[in-house]
């Protein structure tokens, strides 16, 4: 055999056995209405107006949730107006600190002036369903951290294809969402769109500032909490949150390529064999075959890819013949990830931010969440201003984690 046919086959024997774990997959979460917990919804929202009202038309009007937050992060429109107005309270945020990345920054200081004990964090292009939020909450019971993972809105042929090709190398590199049992820590994965957990037990963590410079925030946020033992869920919520990420083709090349090969969470050698597993099991079997001259491995691969575009149709609001498509778009993604991987982007939403503040090659067990590098502390009269359609002004909490970091919460009685 060819060196490269072994590769190849190592690594579809590698694919085969992430998507053999959706043969377990957890159920979909289902609706759930009242709680015991008092929720508290933190939106974070930098130049949000055009697309933060349905988002929030949505989780004021569902009973049980408590109170939202939307954190001003120094928006130039009039993201702040529109959310006073609907109702939410506004957290008028800080100006960012060096070594922080603006999302980050947001969540923290929305989630010490939360009043509620459990934290539902939303991004503003989220459109909940009745029921998620009690299910979040319920889900809670079994987990430290629960993301949830939504139905896209995905307009025409090219957007769809293009976005399904690159969900599916999420697929290849970590198996289908909501697995029976958990991954390794440096193969959890989560969905910053929608995350829940308690108050306490995050800012006892200090989460959000040991993940301060991390592009890739959510799944930087996971695995760090997995490694202290959080018993980490990423289940399928489809049912019950759609999620409208980009406008076009190009916004998703753009933004979700920006993001999606993991680097700053993921070390070089499984850096490398990700993307190589991509390259040997996506990319070339598409290429022989348009060559014409695909092998015996590349046309099965090829039909596993087809049996894998028909699952992610549930991913979708809309599936259309863009979902189907998507392998024919499978070598352009390869390059894509390739591009992003050797050449990272550190910018968004008008802030660039510099390499070194990720810090990814520390040891998470080595970061005091309330120790920021030199230069990268909140300046103490740093505190977020809130506001409700009356005006009111909340206090801060002082920060934990000063004094060094934390054990990690008690693990739940139902696991």
């Amino acid at each position: 055999m060819r060196p490269l046919t072994v590769f190849q086959a190592v690594a579809a024997l590698a694919v085969g056995v992430r998507l053999a774990r959706g043969r377990d997959r957890l159920p979909p979460l289902a609706p759930v209405g009242a709680t015991a917990g008092r929720i508290s919804v933190v939106i974070p929202a930098r130049d949000e107006e055009g697309r933060i009202g349905p988002c929030l038309s949505a989780v004021l009007a569902d009973p049980a949730v408590a109170e939202v937050l939307v954190v001003d992060d120094e928006s130039g429109d009039g993201t702040a107006r529109l959310a006073a107005d609907l109702g939410a309270k506004v957290v008028v945020g800080a100006p960012l600190p060096e070594g922080w990345v603006g999302k980050q920054w947001a969540l923290l200081q929305g989630v010490e002036a939360a009043g509620g004990d459990i934290v539902v964090t939303l991004d503003a292009d989220a459109r909940p369903a009745p029921g998620l939020f009690g299910a979040l909450a319920t889900a809670l019971d079994g987990y430290d951290l629960v993301s949830a993972g939504p139905r896209f809105v995905c307009g025409g042929i090219a957007e769809q294809a293009l976005h399904a090709s690159f969900l599916a190398t999420l697929v290849y590199r970590s198996g289908p969402i909501g697995p029976s049992s958990a991954p390794a820590p440096h193969r959890v994965m989560a969905n910053g769109q929608c995350m829940a957990f308690r108050r306490a037990a995050m800012l006892s963590a200090g989460g959000f500032g040991r993940v301060r410079g991390h592009m890739t925030d959510d799944v930087a946020l996971a695995r760090t909490l997995a490694a202290d033992g959080w018993a980490v869920g990423f289940l399928d919520a489809g049912g019950l949150l759609e999620v409208d990420m980009h406008e076009s083709a190009a916004e998703v090349w753009r933004e979700w390529g920006r993001s999606l090969p993991l680097r700053d969470v993921t070390g070089p050698g499984r850096q490398a064999a990700d993307l190589a597993a991509i390259w040997l099991t996506a990319a070339l079997p598409v290429l022989r075959l348009a060559a014409g001259r695909p092998t015996r491995l590349d046309l099965g691969l090829l039909a596993v890819r087809l049996l894998l575009a028909g699952a992610l149709r549930g991913s979708y609001t809309r599936p259309g013949p863009g979902v189907l498509l998507s392998p024919l778009l499978d070598p352009l993604t390869a390059v894509r990830l390739t591009q992003a991987t050797l050449r990272p982007v550190r910018s968004w939403r008008g802030r660039t931010y510099p390499r070194g503040a990720a810090l990814r090659d520390a040891d998470p067990k080595d970061t005091d969440p309330g120790d920021l590098v030199a230069g990268t502390a909140a300046p103490e009269d740093a505190a977020p201003e809130v506001t409700d359609p009356e005006v009111t002004t909340g206090d801060r909490p002082d920060r934990p984690g000063r004094a060094g970091r934390p054990a990690p919460p008690a693990r739940s009685a139902a696991r």
